[in-house]
C-alpha cells in the first residue's frame, strides 16, 4: 500500500530538513516567529549542535525578528555521515549557501558564534550579495591570533596547573582525568562560561557533540588547535566585507579584545560591542547581549545603523 504523500503545507512548527549535497544529504532547521525581518543562525563548534542557542527564543522573536535554527551537517539533528573528507571550511561555506536556497532566505542576517562566526565571515566573503547583514559573535578574523591569545590565558593559570596541562598535551593524553579537571574547572569556568551550574541547553550541547568534526577540523580542546583549519587567517580580507556588520564578543572570553577591536576597524561598515561576559556571552551577560543584537537589527531593518567611527 502507497504512502500518502504529505501536504506542502503541513504544520511542522518550523521544522524543516533541507537536501543539500544534491540530496546526498539532509540538514536540519526550525524556524521560530514570523516576521518579515529573517535571520540564520550559525552555531559554533565545529560540531556542537544548535541547541545552546536556544536563548534567543526569549528575545528576539518577541522584538520581531524570525530566526532559524540550523544544525550543520554531522550534527544534531542533522544526517551524520561517516566521512572525514566532508568536514572542511570550504564544503560548510557553500552548505549555508544551500541552506539558504532551500529555506528561500535572501536578504537576510547571518548570525554566527564561534565556530559560525568564521563561517560567517567566509559565507559573506563568498556571497554577501545575499545578506542585509552580518553578526559575528565571539570569534577573531584569525587562528595564528586565536592561539596567542589562548596562551596568554593559559599562563594565568599557576606553574604546577601549567606543568600538568604540559605533561599530557605532550602525550596526547587530552582525556586524561587530571588535564580534564584543569581545563573544566580553572579554564572554561573562567573563559568560556562564568555561570555554575550551567544552563541545560549548554550542557545538552556537550552532551550532542560530535568529536570526530571537532578533532577533524579544531583539535582536542578550545585552546589547542591541531584541526584543519589551524592556518585560516581573514584578517587581510575583512575590507571587502561591506554589509553593516556587528563585531560582538564577551570581554573575558577566549578572544582578544584588542583582536575584536581590530576586526571592527577594518570592516567598514561595522559597529563593536564589547560585553562583560565570557566566550557563551548569551548566558553570562545575557540582557546586554541581546539588548546589542535586537538594536543592531532594528537599527539595519529601520534605515538608522551608523558604523563606529574608524580611528
Amino acid at each position: 500500500m502507497a504512502l500518502p504523500i504529505l501536504a506542502a503545507d503541513v504544520k511542522t512548527g518550523g521544522s524543516m530538513m533541507v537536501p543539500i549535497e544534491g540530496g546526498k544529504y539532509n540538514v536540519w532547521t526550525k524556524r521560530v516567529g514570523h516576521s518579515a525581518t529573517k535571520m540564520l543562525t550559525l552555531h559554533g563548534g565545529p560540531g556542537f549542535p544548535h541547541d545552546y542557542l536556544e536563548s534567543m527564543e526569549d528575545y528576539l522573536p518577541q522584538n520581531g525578528i524570525e530566526f532559524y535554527y540550523y544544525d550543520q551537517l554531522g550534527v544534531g539533528n542533522s544526517d551524520v555521515p561517516d566521512d572525514n573528507s566532508l568536514w572542511t571550511v570550504d564544503r560548510y561555506r557553500e552548505e549555508v549557501e544551500q541552506v539558504r536556497k532551500g529555506l528561500g532566505l535572501d536578504q537576510f542576517i547571518l548570525y554566527g558564534h564561534s565556530w559560525g562566526g568564521m563561517l560567517g565571515m567566509e559565507y559573506a566573503l563568498a556571497h554577501q550579495d545575499h545578506l542585509k547583514a552580518l553578526i559575528i559573535s565571539d570569534m577573531t578574523a584569525g587562528i595564528t591570533e586565536y592561539e596567542a591569545y589562548a596562551q596568554k590565558l593559559l599562563g594565568e593559570l599557576s606553574e604546577a596547573d601549567r606543568a600538568t596541562l604540559k605533561k599530557y598535551e605532550d602525550a596526547g593524553n587530552y582525556d586524561a582525568p587530571e588535564y580534564q579537571q584543569i581545563m573544566m574547572e580553572k579554564v572554561y569556568a573562567a573563559h568560556v562560561l562564568r555561570m555554575n551550574p550551567w544552563p541545560e541547553p549548554v550542557l545538552r550541547a556537550f552532551n550532542k557533540l560530535n568529536t570526530k568534526i571537532y578533532n577533524t577540523m579544531q583539535g582536542p580542546n578550545e585552546f589547542v588547535i591541531t584541526g584543519n583549519f589551524k592556518n585560516w587567517e581573514r584578517f587581510n580580507d575583512l575590507s571587502r566585507i561591506k554589509v553593516p556588520t556587528l563585531v560582538i564578543a564577551g570581554r573575558l572570553g577566549t578572544m582578544n579584545p584588542d583582536d575584536i577591536k581590530r576586526m571592527g576597524k577594518l570592516i567598514p561598515n561595522s559597529r563593536v560591542v564589547l560585553t562583560e561576559g565570557s566566550h557563551l556571552e548569551m548566558y553570562d551577560d545575557q540582557d546586554r547581549y541581546f539588548r546589542e543584537i535586537v538594536k543592531f537589527i532594528k537599527d539595519v531593518e529601520g534605515g538608522k545603523f551608523k558604523p563606529d567611527k574608524k580611528m
